[in-house]
């Protein structure tokens, strides 16, 4: 159980992913603005997109899945997690890589399952004791990794939590440190959190805020910061899953937890089914995104084919970037590494290299998310060598720049510096090409 303590008296942590301000598809009566909830061009892509989610919400996407097709570093991924932001905040959204289902522990079909249930959620209320309020101050203290040095972990956290008449500062465990991270919870944010189980849930924010980053504005919540309320939080399937299994005492004391069996699952779906019955829960279908789905095999994709079909199914979007190959496991050639019957059933959108001026306003949008101050030289070299070589090359030379810069503004400079340590991939092949001219 998570460890949450009230302290007398009361660093700030900084976790950037690489899609982190993804807000939505940045849509305005279905047509996609130039820059929108932190999306940058790819407006037909968009567009289609935005069309898809009214499909999910009409229910009209059933047993169908949605492929994106394009070159790498052109947006298949913030577009999959721009959907799921259009359907809900709490809408569960599961990342993986067609690679990632060979594994030497788990088969296949059961790693897919596992995934599937990840992204289906349960939306569960409750009256509970619950820590409410504005975030005033956060303060998490890191350790360094058990199994690699280089990196520091959170260990735990205090935070102070105000109301219009009270204050609290609380301190608590590293698996609510690891939610406020992976929620991108800011100080000025309201939360909640669950004193029993601590799972956090984020209502919006009180401060005015401008630009591209905007969260839902609500007001100082009222009265004492720990109090007894209506608690709404998602878990998804895979959680009660896993709950169910560790209550089997042969399932803690002989089971690896790599499997799960049918019949816990299916005593999960009857026990969910009679809670939406009963009016204690509502079912919120999530969305598993699997990039490169060219490297997954014939049996994977014929049992996707079939689950997409189930009656708890999340949303599946595929990504690739390749064009007619080979299905794994046969010797047929098929577009996109895809069987031709999973093709029937899957929308495909296309996106595009990004243009100068789009790559341009992504820097800028990278840039005030990393927290890295930079001049427009810098930023226009940046667009420039993002339209040459690529997208996530620019992005990726803003964090050595800054390095570079002392942690102060971002010059040109610095960037060439950058650049000049940290190769292009055509760079990298010539300079191979080249040693391997000499050797010969």
């Amino acid at each position: 159980m998570p460890v949450i303590e009230e302290v007398t008296a009361p660093r700030s942590f900084e976790r950037i992913g690489m899609h982190s301000h993804i807000k939505g598809l940045g849509l305005k009566d279905g047509k996609a603005e130039f820059i929108a909830d932190g999306m940058v061009g790819q407006t037909e892509a968009r567009e289609a997109a935005g069309i898809a989610v009214e499909l999910i919400k009409r229910g009209k996407l059933a047993g169908k899945g949605i492929l994106l097709v394009g070159p790498t570093g052109s947006g298949k991924t913030a577009i999959a997690m721009g959907i799921a932001r259009e359907l809900g905040e709490d809408v569960p959204f599961v990342q993986i890589a067609g690679s990632e289902i060979y594994s030497s522990e788990v088969n296949k079909t059961e790693f897919l399952k596992q995934a599937m249930r990840r992204a289906i959620g349960v939306r569960i209320s409750e009256e509970k004791k619950v820590y409410e309020g504005e975030l005033k101050k956060i303060e998490v203290n890191k350790t360094r990794h058990p199994f690699n040095p280089y990196v520091e972990v959170p260990e735990s956290v205090m935070i102070t939590l105000r109301t219009k008449d009270d204050e609290k500062t609380v301190r608590a465990g590293r698996e609510i440190a690891y939610q406020l991270m992976d929620m991108n919870v800011e100080e000025g944010d309201v939360i909640q959190i669950d004193a029993e189980t601590g799972r956090i849930s984020k209502i919006g924010t009180v401060r005015e805020e401008e630009g591209l980053f905007l969260k839902r504005k609500v007001n100082l919540p009222s009265g004492p910061v720990l109090k007894i309320k209506e608690f709404t939080y998602t878990v998804t399937l895979h959680d009660l899953d896993v709950a169910n299994a560790r209550g089997n005492i042969f399932g803690l004391l002989f089971s690896s937890g790599a499997e799960i069996s049918d019949e816990i699952r299916s005593r999960v779906d009857e026990t969910v089914k009679k809670w939406i019955e009963e009016g204690r829960a509502t079912l919120v279908p999530g969305v598993l995104f699997i990039d490169e789905c060219h490297m997954l095999d014939i049996e994977a994709f014929s049992f996707l084919a079939r689950a997409m079909e189930g009656e708890l199914a999340p949303i599946l979007i595929l990504a690739t970037n390749r064009g007619m190959t080979t299905i794994r496991g046969t010797d047929i050639k098929a577009p996109h590494g895809i069987p031709i019957d999973m093709l029937d059933r899957l929308l495909i959108i296309n996106t595009r290299p990004y243009k100068k001026e789009e790559v341009r306003e992504i820097v800028k949008i990278r840039a005030k998310e990393e927290k890295v101050e930079i001049s427009e030289e810098a930023i226009e070299y940046l667009a420039e060598l993002g339209e040459k070589t690529s997208l996530r090359y620019a992005v990726q030379l803003l964090s050595p720049a800054s390095v570079l810069a002392g942690g102060g503004r971002v010059e040109k400079e610095h960037v060439e510096r950058a650049k000049n340590y940290f190769a292009d991939i055509k760079r990298s092949i010539q300079f191979v090409e080249k040693l391997e001219g000499m050797l010969q």
